[in-house]
């Protein structure tokens, strides 16, 4: 290997934020946030959204997230065009 062109390997921090699972490997990521481990070495502490850890389809759990009504307008939006063509249907019916 060639020297002074590879990235500083050090232990790297995981955190999950979403259910606050860590583990410790070895990268080339850095951050601000250091913590030192138990074993008195220090790490570059890395804060993920998600891991294998909380991921739906790791733990075989399914959530439902819903974002600014989303359901609530489809519903609304799904319902108003079953309201329109339901009048039509009837007068047509009462027409003849």
């Amino acid at each position: 290997m060639k020297s002074d062109i590879h990235p500083e390997y050090h232990a790297v921090l995981f955190h999950d934020v979403s259910n606050g699972f860590e583990f410790v490997t070895r990268s080339t990521m850095t951050s601000e946030e250091r913590r030192t481990l138990d074993d008195g070495t220090e790490a570059y502490v890395v804060r993920l959204d998600i891991t294998a850890n909380s991921h739906p389809f790791f733990t075989g759990e399914q959530r439902m997230v819903d974002t600014a009504g989303r359901v609530e307008r489809f519903r609304r939006r799904y319902q108003r065009g079953a309201d329109e063509a339901a009048p039509a249907d009837e007068s047509a019916a009462t027409e003849e």
